[in-house]
C-alpha cells in the first residue's frame, strides 16, 4: 500500500480565512488539505452559500453574497477538500485525526493552519437554557440552511449582528417583536473617542446606520439601556423581562435570539499549549499571533476571528498573510515574495480592522452577563450555577480546572465552550485576581465526542497501514 502524500498545508475551518488561506497556498502549488464540520464550504459567515437560493440572498444581502467567490475558488484549485470532517484532535508534529461519515482518519501535514473562527458569546441569564431560547447566530443558521425565519422573536442583548439578523427577519416579512438593547447612553459617549479612528471604514458605518434606519421605518419596538433581562416560563421561553431607567416591562413571546458579541474559539489552540493574551476591551482570551499569523509553534499559524475578533474581511486577508507565511517557512516561496505579496493584504487589513475599538466600546457585554449571580445556570451540560461557582472559591479554589475537581464545570460534552469565559469572571472577580492570571481550562483531546466504532476504525485504518 503507497501511503497518501503529506500535505504541505492542513487547513482546519472553511470559513472566510480558512477558504482564502487555501486557495492562497494552492495557487502557488502547494499541497494542501482543507477539513471543515459541515458538508459545503462557507463557514458561518458564507454558510450554504452555493446552495442558496435567489431569495435567500436577498434576505440575507450583499455582505452574505460576497461570500460566492470566495467559496467557488475552492473547486478551481488542486485542494484536497474534505466536507463532514470533525476534527479531535491536532499535535504539533503536524498531525491531525478526525472523524468523516463515521470513520476516524489521522494525516499528517507540513504546516497546520487553524481558522476555527469564532463562537457566540455564552449569555447565562435566568432563563437561558429554556426551549424556545437560542441565540441570534442559530438562528441565522436556520435561515442560512432551511430558509427558516421565526415569528414574532424578540431580540436581546447588543452587537451589530443583532441589527444585521433584524433587518434580515424584515426582508423575509417576519419583523422581530421587538428588540431590546443592552448598550447603555454612556458606552455610546465612550465609543465617540474612537470614532475618528473609525472613519477609513466609513462605509461600515454607514452601513450599519441604515441597517438602524431599516428596524426603525418596519416599526420594530426598541428598549435600550436594558437591564435585568429574565426569560420566564416553565416548560418552554412565555416571556421576557427586564428593566429600562427604573421601570420593569415584559413582552411576551415564545422565542428569544439572544446575542453579546463574539470570542475567539480557543479550544485547539488551548489543547495545543499555545500562548496565549487576555484582551481586556473584547473580555476574552485569544492565541498570541505575529503579523503574519505565526502562533508560539513554528508549525501553527492562525487565521481569523479564532486569533481576535475583527470580522470577515480581515479574516480573508489574514488567511492569505498566513498561508503566504507558512509557505515561506517550508521554503515554497521565498519570503521576500511573501513580503512582496502580502504587503497591500497587511495595509487593507489595518485598514478593515480600524472600526473594532469602536465597536468594542459601543457594543461592551454588561458586568451582569460577564458575571452573573444567583441561580442562574453557568454550565449547561453539568447545570453549575453561578452560586456554584462563587462558593467553590470559599472552599479554596483558585483556577477554572480547580472548578472541574469541586462541580464539574466544563467537563460535559461541550468541554466548557459554553462556560469557560463566564468561569474565569466570576473566579477573577470573587477572587480580586486579573483573568489573564486566573486563565482558563485546560483544553485535552478528544475535542469533540468520539464513539468507540470511530476510535476502532482509526486503530484497524493505522494496523493496515502497517501491515500493508
Amino acid at each position: 500500500m503507497t501511503p497518501p502524500q503529506k500535505p504541505d498545508l492542513i487547513v482546519i475551518g472553511a470559513g472566510p480565512a480558512g477558504l482564502a488561506a487555501a486557495s492562497q497556498a494552492a495557487g502557488h502549488g502547494a499541497k494542501v488539505m482543507l477539513l471543515d464540520e459541515q458538508s459545503a464550504p462557507g463557514g458561518q459567515i458564507y454558510r450554504n452559500i452555493l446552495s442558496a437560493s435567489a431569495q435567500q440572498d436577498t434576505i440575507l444581502g450583499s455582505d452574505y453574497t460576497a461570500g460566492r467567490p470566495l467559496a467557488a475558488d475552492i473547486d478551481t484549485k488542486s485542494i484536497d477538500c474534505r466536507p463532514n470532517a470533525t476534527v479531535w484532535k491536532v499535535g504539533t508534529d503536524g498531525a491531525v485525526t478526525f472523524n468523516q461519515n463515521g470513520v476516524a482518519q489521522q494525516v499528517y501535514g507540513s504546516h497546520i493552519l487553524l481558522a476555527t473562527g469564532a463562537l457566540e458569546r455564552p449569555i447565562p441569564l435566568p432563563g437561558w437554557t429554556l426551549p424556545g431560547v437560542m441565540t441570534a447566530g442559530a438562528a441565522q443558521i436556520l435561515l442560512k440552511t432551511s430558509g427558516l425565519v421565526a415569528r414574532d422573536a424578540v431580540l436581546a442583548g447588543s452587537g451589530p449582528l443583532l441589527y444585521l439578523i433584524a433587518a434580515q427577519m424584515i426582508a423575509a416579512g417576519r419583523p422581530p417583536k421587538a428588540m431590546i438593547e443592552t448598550q447603555t447612553s454612556g458606552q455610546f459617549y465612550g465609543a465617540m473617542s474612537h470614532i475618528g479612528g473609525a472613519f477609513p471604514c466609513w462605509k461600515q458605518l454607514l452601513k450599519g446606520l441604515k441597517l438602524i434606519a431599516k428596524i426603525r421605518k418596519a416599526g420594530v419596538a426598541r428598549y435600550k439601556g436594558a437591564s435585568n433581562i429574565e426569560i420566564l416560563g416553565i416548560k418552554r421561553a412565555e416571556a421576557i423581562s427586564f428593566t429600562v431607567k427604573g421601570r420593569t416591562h415584559r413582552i411576551d413571546t415564545d422565542t428569544v435570539l439572544l446575542h453579546q458579541g463574539v470570542v475567539p474559539n480557543t479550544q485547539i489552540t488551548r489543547s495545543l499549549g499555545l500562548k496565549h493574551r487576555w484582551d481586556e476591551k473584547q473580555r476574552c482570551f485569544h492565541p498570541i499571533t505575529d503579523a503574519f499569523g505565526q502562533s508560539s509553534s513554528k508549525n501553527i499559524s492562525i487565521a481569523g476571528d479564532g486569533a481576535g475578533i475583527l470580522g470577515a474581511k480581515v479574516a480573508e486577508y489574514s488567511g492569505r498573510i498566513a498561508a503566504s507565511n507558512a509557505l515561506a517557512l517550508l521554503d515554497i516561496i521565498t519570503s521576500t515574495t511573501r513580503d512582496k505579496e502580502t504587503r497591500a493584504l497587511r495595509r487593507s487589513r489595518r485598514k478593515e480592522a480600524a472600526i473594532r475599538p469602536f465597536l468594542d466600546a459601543l457594543y461592551a457585554p454588561p458586568p451582569e452577563i460577564l458575571r452573573p449571580k444567583g441561580k442562574t445556570i453557568v454550565c449547561r451540560c453539568e447545570e453549575v450555577t453561578a452560586d456554584d461557582i462563587r462558593s467553590y472559591v470559599a472552599l479554596g479554589c483558585k483556577g477554572p480546572n480547580q472548578t472541574k475537581a469541586f462541580g464539574r464545570s466544563g467537563m460535559g460534552p461541550c468541554q466548557g465552550r459554553y462556560c469557560g469565559a463566564t468561569v474565569t469572571e466570576i473566579l477573577a472577580e470573587e477572587t480580586g485576581i486579573h483573568p489573564e492570571q486566573i486563565g482558563s481550562y485546560r483544553i485535552r483531546a478528544p475535542l469533540k465526542p468520539v464513539t468507540l466504532g470511530e476510535l476502532a476504525s482509526l486503530a484497524a485504518v493505522s494496523e493496515k497501514e502497517i501491515t500493508s
